[in-house]
């Protein structure tokens, strides 16, 4: 008889091998990291430290060493005599025409313009008896009279020589010279500048730059816009300011017809000549 056929065939058991790849992945330990910025502040310190030292040595080195003596302070040649002049050769002072302040130092009313020929005695607000305008008279001749008189003395105010006039019917001229006791910032200068600073504008000056006054340096004059009210005569103002060292030269024309600039410009010109 033929012999039975296997009923089914057996594998062989095979032994699977792992490969290369086929190893676990195992993670990364943490790397440790120095904190930043300690190294700079080591530095940082180590280099203060030596200045610091540095310092301290060299001044202990210093102090140890006796002073270097200074040299002579003693010029030859220097200006003034080592003896005084003899009575006859000592230069006698500057005469009153060159020592302008011998002028402005005395009666300042003497350095006024004259009144004009046939003018009379100005109004009552502009008029003075005397010749002097105390400084709160002086600041009612503004619209801010407070502020003015509080302007006038952080600005060193000393006194105002004043003189007014009356030409025709209405018009009427006041000159003022207002001397401060010095022509610095804190003085003249200042109120000077100040003055100018707000003329051009339409609200409390005159409305425009003006014109130069000649050999004033920076003297101008002004002519104002009319100013019409009801059942009033129409108002014209012409304004003059300059400086001559600690005086400040202001001269108001009132009227009610119009102010030529000549007349405001003369006024200030003849002025000036007498300061």
């Amino acid at each position: 008889m033929p012999a039975e056929p296997p009923s089914a065939a057996v594998a062989p058991a095979v032994t699977a091998v792992p490969t290369a790849t086929a190893v676990p992945a195992v993670p990364d330990s943490p790397v440790r990291r120095r904190p930043r910025g300690r190294t700079t502040l080591l530095i940082a310190a180590a280099a203060l430290l030596g200045i610091a030292g540095g310092a301290a040595v060299g001044y202990g080195i210093q102090a140890g060493r006796a002073p270097t003596p200074l040299e002579a302070l003693s010029q030859p040649g220097l200006g003034y005599p080592a003896e005084p002049l003899p009575a006859d050769k000592v230069p006698g002072p500057l005469p009153v025409a060159q020592d302008r302040q011998v002028r402005t130092d005395g009666d300042l009313r003497k350095l006024l313009i004259d009144r004009p020929k046939g003018a009379g005695k100005a109004e009552p607000g502009l008029r003075t008896d005397d010749g002097w305008i105390t400084l709160d008279t002086y600041a009612l001749t503004f619209k801010s009279e407070n502020y003015m008189f509080e302007t006038l003395a952080g600005d060193d105010f000393r006194r105002t020589a004043s003189a007014s006039w009356q030409q025709g019917k209405y018009r009427q001229t006041l000159v003022n010279l207002v001397q401060f006791r010095s022509a610095a910032l804190l003085g003249a200068e200042a109120y000077f500048s100040g003055q100018l600073a707000y003329m051009p504008s339409d609200r409390e000056g005159a409305g425009n730059e003006g014109d130069p006054i000649e050999g004033s340096g920076e003297g101008r004059y002004f002519v104002y816009g009319v100013e019409r009210k009801a059942g009033y005569l129409p108002s014209y103002k012409a304004r003059a300011l300059a400086r001559r060292g600690d005086i400040v030269l202001d001269i108001h024309i009132y009227d009610t017809v119009p102010i030529s600039k000549k007349d405001i410009r003369k006024l200030a010109e003849r002025q000036l000549e007498r300061l």
